[in-house]
């Protein structure tokens, strides 16, 4: 009989129990748990313990809620997270829960069922193989969630890493802390962590990864080809483990989607120290250990928000220099040489951005526009994004605010690749449109005219497009999505494996400036050139926020932010 731990008591005693009587070991778990028939699998020994983990009706191996860190509770609350180890076998057979976190309307694009929620939530899954074993050393993919910094899982469905497994790679996801939580520095907090504070969840980000590097060969990985990819805050996560020393050594590749900002501005520790203390003043607490007592819910009330349905003032905490995992700004360490030297890929999607130009119908709306916000250099504007009718307004609409924002500073993230690093830089852009099921209909999105939205991209780089129809038939997707999605999956496995993306079915050429240009993902796979003309002349004559005398409001082809 085997040593029995943490969540191991009841379901692993009735399944050896059942082998021991030659019975079939194949148990259907509760739909709270992971909602799909499975049979367990030998425990894996890790430096934390041992756990058990299940193989999935479709043979993929897996490994659900496990801890890579002690729950960051009590007087673990706002501390760097701690090791974790156990007794006995940890039974991996759920998901753990999301960090705790204001949750997510129904009616919106992608909510994919309830999680719950904790602060006890540092778990990790990964899904490996059926054929893999401890020396198949196979190429990991490590994703890292999006969600402004205050939500997020890695339990939702779309992050989901069955597909990649079932392709040959070994997928990792888990959580970190959020919001607050996650971010908040203070003047007590500096004093207690020998100098620093701030930034628990990119701390969070780099004990997994320091994890994952010790332990993933056990589950069919190779420790040495772990690439990590994340989206939008998720991407900026990436870029902080990319410039922080803690996480040298911890992967050899990078994926940044919707957000590779390598000379974003951080703010200063005693900044990110303001911060708490105003949230200290606004929780009405006398010191930090009486913050460290109250519920959760309570700090959550005070945080800024900003989600369909809701929009509400509060402190809001970021990523700070702390002289410790953010030793000193981007700028200083890009010219002293000292981020990770590892291949990346610079991604953004088509439709997720816009500009005061993007409400614009009609080609004399253009032509007007373009005089009120540059008057005597609306000519220049003019000449290097032409419009000839109404028809081409849209298309010089969509570019404007491309090179405004993401193709800019997707551009911009490869040429400080290739003037400060030795390894190479992908630039790839999304554009299909999702094939939306008739009659769908959300709160968040325009699906009508919504195009390749912020977060498109990522069910088809994980497989995991049938998400969308889980609650309901959002999606009618065709053989060219599905396509789309293997070609995809195929050039993320490619990266992890070889450092270089391309495939027999993606003919992907590095970034250079005789290359300057970002490969198009969609029906057809092909290339769209670089408009560094139009690039440079935006960030020298910045676009307003809203168009004057246009009020902002939500531009359809947003999408939702995640």
């Amino acid at each position: 009989m085997i040593a029995t731990g943490p969540r191991s008591s009841g379901l692993i005693w009735l399944r050896r129990y059942l082998q021991g009587l030659g019975l079939a070991a194949v148990i259907a778990v509760a739909p709270s748990a992971t909602a799909q028939v499975v049979s367990p699998l030998a425990p894996v020994t890790t430096e934390s313990g041992h756990v058990a983990g299940q193989t999935l009706k479709s043979g993929v191996k897996a490994w659900l809620g496990m801890p890579y860190a002690a729950p960051p509770v009590q007087d673990l609350r706002w501390r760097p997270p701690q090791p974790i180890f156990w007794e006995g076998v940890w039974n991996a057979d759920r998901l753990g829960p999301e960090c705790i976190q204001v949750l997510r309307p129904h009616d919106i694009n992608h909510y994919f069922g309830e999680e719950p929620t904790s602060e006890n939530c540092l778990y990790m899954n990964i899904w490996s193989p059926g054929a893999a074993e401890a020396d198949s050393k196979l190429p990991v993919v490590v994703f890292l969630y999006g969600g402004g910094g205050t939500i997020g899982s890695s339990g939702m469905d779309s992050y989901k890493g069955e597909e990649l497994a079932k392709r040959g790679a070994v997928f990792v996801n888990f959580n970190y802390r959020v919001g607050l939580m996650g971010f908040m520095a203070h003047p007590e907090l500096t004093a207690e962590q020998g100098g620093h504070s701030g930034n628990y969840a990119y701390l969070d980000q780099n004990a997994a990864l320091k994890w994952i590097k010790s332990n993933i060969a056990k589950f069919g990985g190779d420790s040495d080809r772990v690439v990590i990819m994340g989206q939008s805050a998720g991407a900026r996560s990436v870029t902080e483990q990319i410039f922080s020393p803690l996480s040298k050594g911890l992967f050899s590749g990078a994926v940044m989607s919707s957000g590779c900002t390598w000379n974003i501005a951080t703010d200063s520790l005693a900044d990110g120290e303001k911060t708490g203390l105003k949230a200290q003043e606004l929780l009405g607490a006398k010191n930090l250990a009486a913050m460290r007592n109250i519920p959760a819910d309570k700090i959550l009330a005070i945080q800024s928000e900003s989600q369909v349905g809701t929009k509400r003032e509060g402190v809001k905490a970021n990523g700070v220099i702390d002289g410790y995992f953010t030793p000193k700004s981007h700028k200083e360490i890009l010219a002293a040489g000292e981020m990770s030297d590892v291949p990346i890929i610079a991604h953004y999607n088509r439709d997720e951005t816009n500009s005061p130009f993007s409400g614009v119908k009609n080609l004399e709306d253009y032509n007007e526009l373009a005089e009120r916000i540059y008057g005597d250099k609306a000519k220049a504007f003019l000449k290097l994004y032409p419009a000839a009718s109404d028809d081409d307004v849209a298309a010089r609409a969509t570019q404007i605010a491309l090179d405004s924002r993401l193709a800019k500073n997707a551009r911009d993230c490869a040429a400080l690749q290739v003037k400060h690093n030795k390894s190479p830089a992908y630039v790839s852009m999304f554009s299909r449109k999702h094939s939306f099921a008739p009659g769908v209909d959300y709160a968040d999105i325009d699906e009508k005219t919504i195009g390749a939205y912020h977060t498109a991209d990522i069910p088809f780089w994980f497989g995991t497009l049938e998400t969308f129809n889980k609650l309901r038939q959002g999606r009618a997707w065709t053989d060219t999505d599905r396509a789309l999605s293997e070609k995809m999956m195929a050039s993320l496995i490619s990266f992890a494996k070889t450092g270089d993306p391309k495939t027999s079915d993606i003919n992907w050429k590095p970034w250079s400036t005789s290359n300057d240009a970002a490969l198009t993902l969609d029906a057809a796979i092909g290339t769209t050139p670089s408009n560094p003309a139009g690039i440079d002349f935006i960030a020298a004559n910045p676009l307003p926020q809203a168009a004057p005398g246009v009020a902002p409001g939500r531009v359809p082809g947003t999408g939702p932010r995640d």
